[in-house]
């Protein structure tokens, strides 16, 4: 693991693989470090914003010893932690992704709901949750012109991760389906239906 000061108030840390990401993430959000403020993580590192009276050559100490306890003991998902986000896959790009995999639209189907799928970050627009699964084998690109616009709830795979449009926006990602639920609602205590770490399910339903 690489840890790098990120100007005097924060650390960039770089574990070296993905899965020892995700497991110190889980581990700093299940542990009160000292000194330790707001995280931000993302596709490979996470920013760990220090607070004001933070030792720097401390909570690198500890981020190293925190990391060695988090990849031996990752914390196992229950059907309890996991959203469930209910997909009519109906998206205008489904054939399209189908091809790409060499398979047919049912087996994009099943492998989109046949496994969980975990939120790495945050990003794009408020709300916009980068989902992987590696398991998922559903690496498909970016699709060659973007569209102007993609509705709120439009279900999506792009580079090795899925999401969902929480708003209607511009973008480029493959779209596969669509669901009903709300990923972005001002009126929640918690406007973001998804933050890093969260971990998801999709579940099929009649279109």
């Amino acid at each position: 693991m690489t840890i790098r000061p990120a100007g005097d108030r924060a650390l960039l840390v770089e574990p070296n693989e993905p899965a020892a990401l995700d497991a110190l993430v889980d581990a700093l959000h299940a542990t009160d470090l000292p000194g330790v403020g707001y995280l931000l993580p993302a596709a490979a590192t996470v920013l760990i914003t220090l607070t004001p009276d933070a030792d720097p050559v401390a909570v690198t100490s500890a981020l190293h010893t925190l990391q060695l306890t988090a990849t031996e003991s990752a914390p196992t998902s229950t059907d309890a932690d996991v959203l469930i986000v209910p997909v009519r896959y109906d998206g205008a790009d489904l054939a399209v992704v189908a091809n790409l995999l060499g398979v047919d639209p049912t087996t994009v189907i099943a492998r989109h709901t046949g496994t969980i799928w975990r939120c790495r970050f945050v990003g794009f627009t408020a709300g916009f949750g980068y989902l992987t699964a590696p398991d998922a084998e559903l690496t498909v690109p970016r699709r060659a012109q973007s569209r102007t616009a993609v509705p709120a709830g439009a279900v999506a795979l792009a580079d090795g991760y899925s999401a969902v449009y929480p708003r209607r926006s511009p973008g480029g990602w493959q779209l596969i389906g669509h669901t009903d639920l709300a990923m972005w609602d001002l009126t929640r205590p918690r406007p973001a239906l998804l933050t890093p770490g969260h971990r998801v399910r999709f579940a099929a339903v009649e279109r």
